[in-house]
């Protein structure tokens, strides 16, 4: 199980980079959630729940985040840290 400096850094290194791209993605992917590991967005769905079902299918060490792309300032809960999988309730 990793550590929680380690979810915490992958949160933090996802955000940065998140934020930095926000811009672009707007237009396109407005109101859309983003699924994220290692500062890289892997993919767009169309709800949170969505993002976990897939992060749960491939990312293996369970460690990811996922954003809502949106202007406006969103708490998701633990949907904005990363947390190992096998803790996600369904």
């Amino acid at each position: 199980m990793p550590s929680a400096d380690a979810i915490q850094a992958e949160v933090d290194r996802n955000y940065a980079e998140f934020v930095k791209q926000l811009p672009s993605l707007l237009p396109q992917h407005r109101d859309k959630f983003a699924l994220m590991k290692d500062g890289k967005i892997l993919g767009f769905y169309s709800t949170a729940q969505d993002a976990e079902q897939a992060a749960q299918t491939f990312i293996q060490d369970g460690i990811f985040s996922i954003q809502e792309v949106t202007d406006v300032s969103v708490n998701l809960g633990f949907f904005t840290h990363a947390v190992p999988v096998d803790t996600v309730q369904p």
